[in-house]
C-alpha cells in the first residue's frame, strides 16, 4: 500500500518494513503527515521486492522479520547496484549493545531503537536524505 502526501511536489518515498501492521501504519501515518510518500512491506522478501520495484529514497528496516530478516535483506540491498545507495535505517525493539555495530556492519546507515519519538525518526530521515542528495549532486567545473 502506498500512502500519498498532501504536497503537490514530488516528496521523498520511504519504504517502511515491519512485520507488525500497527507499527507500519503508525510510521506511515506520521511520515505522510510529515510530507513523505510511504510504501510498506511486512517481510524481508517483500521488502526486497518492493525496494527493487519502487527504488525508494530511504528504507526503514525492522531487523526482526519473517522469511528473510532485516540484516540479510539489508545485505542484499547494499550489494545490488540498483539499491546500494539507498539509505537504510535499522529499527529494532532490542537494545542490546552490539546491535548498533552489527546493523552498521550489515550496511545500515543509521540505527534507531523502537519505540522512537516520531520527531527523532523524521529528523534522522531528513539528515540521511540531505546527506544523500548533497553527495549525488554533480560537481561543478571550476
Amino acid at each position: 500500500m502506498e500512502v500519498k502526501s498532501d504536497d503537490n511536489a514530488v516528496s521523498p518515498l520511504v519504504l517502511v518494513v515491519d512485520d507488525f501492521q500497527d507499527n507500519r501504519e503508525m510510521f506511515a501515518e506520521y511520515l505522510s503527515f510529515s510530507g513523505f510518500r510511504v510504501a510498506e512491506a511486512a517481510t524481508g522478501r517483500e521488502a526486497l521486492d518492493r525496494a527493487f520495484e519502487l527504488i525508494p529514497d530511504l528504507i526503514l528496516m525492522d531487523l526482526s522479520l519473517p522469511e528473510i530478516d532485516g540484516w540479510e535483506a539489508t545485505r542484499h540491498l547494499k550489494s545490488d547496484p540498483r539499491t546500494m545507495r539507498i539509505p537504510i535505517v535499522a529499527l529494532t525493539g532490542h537494545t542490546l549493545a552490539g546491535h548498533s555495530r552489527e546493523a552498521k556492519d550489515a550496511g545500515c546507515d543509521a540505527f534507531l531503537t523502537k519505540p522512537c519519538l516520531p520527531d527523532t525518526l523524521v529528523l534522522e530521515i531528513r539528515r540521511l536524505l540531505s546527506r544523500g542528495s548533497a553527495s549525488s549532486q554533480p560537481e561543478s567545473a571550476p
